[in-house]
This record gives structure tokens, C-alpha cells and sequence, in this order.
């Protein structure tokens, strides 16, 4: 499992030396976006030899043989690895699908360090980490989307801080949801472009954050909430 800069164009601050080592060993890869794979080899190396590495595309619509046919390989002798478009594969990422063959399969499945966006907002949001939910993307559509707030807001009021994200296109919507529906009181962080030069990362009451909102426009960010 590969990690990947968050947007940092330089990958010495967030990739440690010898994990860049291990991935540029590598010669197989199960990628969530081929483009951005190659641009992120090519940033740790520029001489990597992309023409003779082999990319697999893996996502919600892609052909399981393809994890097949890269699995085989593994099974053959060969070490691949998993890429996500940006932090670590595997959450909200399908790289879970390529992971969870492996298991199946018996091959072994090793995660190599790197930023993750969720547990760097964590971290940094001074809410409760010891209990803590991840729920990837809520829905699209405004009603549901309410809904599925509230319920987080009833969770977190337990101690457990509830994480999850949004596309950057639909961040405003999102935020203006949450100060819709959540109480006053409840805790909101917002973490943005984390690792970044422009990084935002901020905990205050719902009543706090309605008086004045950050610009979180085509901004990767992360949102905690504990009520």
C-alpha cells in the first residue's frame, strides 16, 4: 500500500527516504488514476522507467480480472503496489478491493508510510482521538445529506469524534448544511489543504464558524465533528 503526497510538490517533507526506495523498486502497480500515478513516480525520480512498469486500473467500474492478472504476477514472485490519487490507499479509496483479493489469496499485504489526510486533521483537531469514525463521502443529495449530519451529530454526542469529507466542488454546500443542522454548540474542525503551504486546520463551535466562513473553494479538506 503506496503512499502518495497530498499536493506537496515536495515529496521529502511527507514520504520518508526509504519508503521512496521501496516504491521505486517497483515495477507493478494497482493505481486509482493512471495520470497521477505516473506524475508522482516521476516527482520522486525523474529517470523512474514508467515504459517499463505496468499499470493497473483499479476503481468502482473497473474489470476484476485486472486484479487478477496483477495479483497472479505477485503470486508469481513480484511485489506491486497500491496507489491512490493523494494520502493513503485504502481509505475511501478502492484500493481496499485490490487488498482484500490479496488477503484471499494468502499474499502478504504491507502498508508503507506517508501522510493521511484524515489522521493528520485528527491529530491536529484537538478532538477526541481515542474514539473516533471514519464515513468517507456523506450523500450528494441536500436532504439526505442533512440527515446523515444529524446522525453523526447524535454519535459524536457518546465522545466519539466523527470524520468525513467532500469533493472540493461541493465543500460550500457542505459547510452550510452543518451550520444548518448541527447545534451551536457542537465542535466543528475544518482541515484544509493539509500539508500543504496553505494549510488550514481549525476547531470552534458551530455558533462560532456561522459568524465568520473560511474560502474552502476547490480546497481538499476534511470535516470533524463532536457534539
Amino acid at each position: 500500500m503506496v503512499p502518495v503526497t497530498l499536493g506537496n510538490p515536495d515529496h521529502a517533507q511527507t514520504i520518508p527516504a526509504g519508503t521512496r526506495e521501496l516504491i521505486l523498486s517497483l515495477r507493478l502497480f494497482a493505481v486509482e488514476d493512471l495520470r497521477s500515478a505516473r506524475r508522482f513516480l516521476r516527482s520522486l525520480d525523474r529517470s523512474f522507467p514508467l515504459d517499463d512498469s505496468l499499470f493497473f486500473p483499479v476503481g468502482k467500474h473497473s474489470d476484476p480480472a485486472l486484479i487478477t492478472d496483477l495479483l497472479t504476477r505477485v503470486s508469481a514472485g513480484a511485489d506491486a503496489g497500491v496507489m491512490s490519487e493523494a494520502g493513503m490507499p485504502g481509505l475511501a479509496d478502492p484500493g481496499t478491493l485490490v487488498a482484500a483479493e490479496a488477503h484471499r489469496r494468502n499474499i502478504r499485504v504491507m502498508s508503507l508510510t506517508g501522510p493521511s489526510s484524515i489522521m493528520l486533521a485528527l491529530v491536529s483537531s484537538g478532538l477526541n482521538g481515542q474514539r473516533f469514525a471514519f464515513h468517507g463521502y456523506l450523500p450528494v443529495e441536500s436532504t439526505a445529506r442533512q440527515k446523515a449530519l444529524r446522525d453523526l451529530e447524535r454519535r459524536s454526542s457518546g465522545g466519539e469524534t466523527q470524520i468525513f469529507m467532500e469533493t472540493p466542488f461541493r465543500n460550500g454546500k457542505m459547510l452550510r448544511d452543518i451550520l444548518s443542522v448541527c447545534r451551536p454548540s457542537t465542535q466543528l474542525c475544518i482541515a484544509a489543504d493539509i500539508t500543504l503551504e496553505t494549510e488550514f486546520v481549525r476547531t470552534r463551535s458551530v455558533a462560532a464558524w456561522s459568524e465568520a466562513l473560511p474560502d474552502l473553494e476547490k480546497r481538499p479538506v476534511v470535516f470533524l465533528l463532536k457534539a
